[in-house]
């Protein structure tokens, strides 16, 4: 698949980030994974992010990275593309995006450097240094400490032509009008702040009318409903399901810094689609909290 091919299907349909399955050691389970990816493939996704951060990318190591792409590459060969998570420090960043490609990944998504602030230079060498390792297709994360201004990215997209999406975070809006406004159709856009469902009629009102769900990974149905209330502006089940699901889902989610990967485990593990624990720092939900969400998610009926 070519950078344009990619940028084709980023604006395509609803994308999602399948969890990262671990056995009880917190040890990765390619048996499991390889279900997980079997059960959510036919439920519509334009695309899947293997590794990202709902897969909890940022405690994986560099030695378990590219067999997870390549299982799901495998896995999912035919069916629906695969784009890999891939982040961290420049060099290990490179490392996860050739590996990607070689196991015939689909294009990254670039997640944050994590924890040093950078400027919009550095920034930008840190992205092309990236782009201009591989051959395929590059989408943005821009989120925490990766933040991109409009003059940045128009100067990488001139120079990077795999360089075709963009992802934002932030929930900047103003930011997020003078990017789109800039840079026009030359990147796909895809809403990316955790629990999109919440934000994407606002998004898709500044022309950006893709998201990735989280929630995908326990009530697809749900998830794949709620997108396409959002492409028909039917507002009466988008108010539906955000007063019934994701309020109160919001609610337990934002308990606890982590929560936006450790809510989704728990859900899977509700629905019996176990993915194991989360790994440290983050924590599983406590016992009372895995009631609340049992009861949000058996209100919604069969998925």
């Amino acid at each position: 698949m070519n950078p344009q091919e990619l940028k084709s299907i980023m604006g395509s349909g609803l994308l999602s980030f399948p969890l990262t399955d671990f056995d009880a050691n917190g040890d990765f389970n390619k048996t499991s994974y390889e279900k997980r990816l079997e059960w959510l493939a036919p439920y519509g996704a334009s695309a899947l992010f293997a590794a990202g951060g709902t897969g909890e990318f940022f405690s994986l190591t560099g030695d378990e990275y590219p067999g997870i792409i390549q299982t799901a590459v495998d896995t999912c060969r035919g069916v629906v593309p695969i784009i890999a998570g891939a982040g961290g420090p420049t060099r290990f960043a490179i490392q996860c995006a050739q590996a990607a490609e070689k196991a015939g990944a689909h294009g990254i998504l670039l997640l944050p450097h994590y924890l040093t602030e950078a400027g919009q230079e550095g920034l930008a060498a840190h992205v092309e240094a990236v782009c201009k390792s591989v051959k395929f297709g590059v989408i943005v994360y821009n989120r925490a400490t990766s933040r991109l201004k409009p003059d940045t990215l128009a100067g990488l997209a001139e120079r990077n032509s795999n360089l075709v999406g963009f992802k934002d975070g932030v929930g900047d809006i103003e930011a997020m009008v003078a990017i789109y406004q800039k840079m026009g159709e030359r990147f796909a856009y895809l809403g990316g702040l955790p629990t999109a469902e919440v934000y994407a009629a606002a998004y898709k009102a500044m022309g950006t009318p893709v998201y990735s769900s989280a929630v995908f990974n326990f009530i697809p149905k749900t998830a794949m409903d709620f997108y396409h209330a959002v492409a028909n502006d039917d507002m009466a089940t988008q108010h539906r399901l955000l007063k019934n699901f994701f309020m109160p889902y919001l609610d337990l989610r934002n308990r606890t810094p982590g929560y936006a990967v450790s809510i989704v485990k728990a859900g899977a593990k509700i629905v019996g689609h176990d993915a194991g624990p989360v790994r440290a720092p983050l924590t599983d939900l406590k016992p009372a909290e895995m009631e609340q969400l049992k009861a949000l998610i058996d209100a919604l009926g069969p998925q």
